[in-house]
């Protein structure tokens, strides 16, 4: 009887998270389509893509929580399935939890790396163009509020990129992570723990971008982590208590997270409008932060402003345009970046389709103009000339640059900007250098683009 009793007891216990998750993804379902809680506004294509932005991060809630720091594995934190954070459409985006309290070890294995250090790598298969590993001690968005963003509040306590990463002749590397670097040790090393405003953070969340230019050659990495120490350690089966701690987390990452980027986009951005106090006016501007048709110019905005690349320097704003308006996107660098990408994304921050439309173009993927400048033409139908971007029919969304500078320029040399709205039928006058494209041509893109896609992603 005593074990019916315990076994009733831990039933209604589980159903008991059960029911918490179910409630809290309701909450995170109110953020789709309450105007207390900052969504796009609303229209079929925006609540369908918003309905779609919650089940990825259901998908990601579910993910993260099963994780086990003490026996991690790589895995992608953004994918096809989960887009979000205005995110890079040339990137894979890789995380492991850890605990920095531990030491951890990294093996890799790349394709030819020779770019990576300056090189003119051989045909064939090459590594991704730029590779960073960054090692975080909190995860934006999980408080569901915009004073986590409070300086100080997480910090990378390392981070590694490719142009520092030693690499052997056959593409293989190892990355030792510690709370501390042992003496003597000469290798590629991560400090998982530092000290910041007189508090201890504690790297928890390592992530691995890896970024691609050419989309038809560059091929992701092999990696692997082990805890040192975990082949002595068998690890415990799961218990009840375990398992409804993991529901009811599953649904706090997914209620926090939508809440958190709903207000991000709304109020730190400014998607929408100005906001009295806010970071236009901190920064002495007249519009907002994130322009409609236009964008702000290029930062190196980061942790402070909900995450993003340490190594990266970015601009951002909205388009909004009928079919007959586009955008002209114009910018020169003094510093060649070691990976420059221009992509579109929905008003919920997911980038959009660029599987089966050209709605993000890299640096590698478009054409210069004989002045040296790099020009992209934004609108929602195929103009006929490269280096146009698509909207994918969406008439109003993101527009977001990413320059990637492993050594920061000086601010004086850092890339200029600028955007011009013209007509459609003003598109060629603008460009008079842009080569024609074929529609068989645009079917070629499009046909590497699937391809690319699904190595990028592949799960096996």
């Amino acid at each position: 009887m005593a074990q019916e009793q315990t076994t009733d007891a831990l039933k209604q216990q589980l159903r008991s998270a059960f029911d918490d998750m179910i409630q809290s993804f309701q909450e995170a379902r109110d953020a789709i389509d309450n105007p207390a809680l900052y969504p796009p506004p609303a229209n079929e294509r925006n609540l369908a893509e918003g309905y779609r932005y919650l089940l990825g991060f259901m998908l990601s809630g579910i993910e993260r929580t099963l994780a086990d720091p003490l026996y991690p594995r790589f895995r992608r934190a953004i994918q096809t399935t989960n887009r979000a954070t205005i995110d890079n459409a040339d990137a894979v985006y890789l995380m492991a939890e850890i605990d920095g309290n531990h030491s951890y070890r990294v093996r890799g294995k790349a394709a030819d790396t020779r770019h990576w250090r300056g090189e003119t790598p051989a045909d064939g298969i090459t590594a991704p163009q730029y590779v960073i590993f960054e090692l975080s001690s909190g995860y934006a968005g999980d408080s569901g509020k915009l004073s986590e963003m409070q300086p100080g509040t997480r910090i990378n306590t390392s981070t590694l990129d490719s142009s520092e990463l030693l690499v052997a002749d056959d593409g293989s590397f190892d990355i030792l992570i510690a709370p501390e670097k042992p003496a003597n040790y000469s290798g590629n090393f991560m400090l998982s723990k530092r000290t910041s405003r007189d508090v201890e953070h504690v790297g928890r969340y390592l992530t691995c971008r890896e970024l691609f230019h050419d989309w038809a050659n560059q091929d992701v990495m092999d990696l692997e982590i082990l805890r040192i120490g975990c082949e002595n350690e068998v690890k415990p089966p799961l218990s009840a208590r375990e398992a409804a701690e993991h529901l009811r987390e599953v649904g706090r990452i997914a209620r926090n997270q939508v809440h958190f980027w709903n207000a991000f986009n709304a109020i730190t951005l400014e998607t929408y409008g100005q906001v009295p106090g806010g970071i236009s006016e901190k920064m002495g501007m007249d519009r907002p932060f994130m322009p409609v048709n236009d964008m702000n110019p290029p930062n190196a905005l980061g942790l402070a402003t909900g995450g993003g690349q340490s190594s990266n320097i970015y601009a951002g704003g909205t388009y909004l345009l009928d079919d007959n308006e586009a955008l002209i996107i114009e910018t020169k660098t003094v510093i060649e970046p070691a990976f420059i990408g221009f992509h579109l994304a929905n008003l919920w921050g997911e980038s959009l389709d660029f599987e089966s439309y050209p709605s993000n173009i890299n640096g590698h993927l478009m054409e210069s103009d004989p002045d040296g400048y790099r020009r992209w033409v934004v609108c929602h139908r195929d103009p006929g000339i490269a280096n146009w971007v698509s909207t994918t029919g969406l008439p109003h969304g993101y527009t977001s640059m990413r320059w990637t500078y492993p050594t920061p320029p000086p601010k004086e040399h850092w890339p200029t900007l600028k955007v011009e709205k013209v007509a459609f039928e003003d598109i060629r006058k603008k460009l008079p250098h842009a080569r024609t494209v074929s529609e068989q041509e645009r079917a070629d893109q499009r046909l590497i683009r699937h391809r690319h896609v699904q190595r990028r992603y592949r799960q096996y």
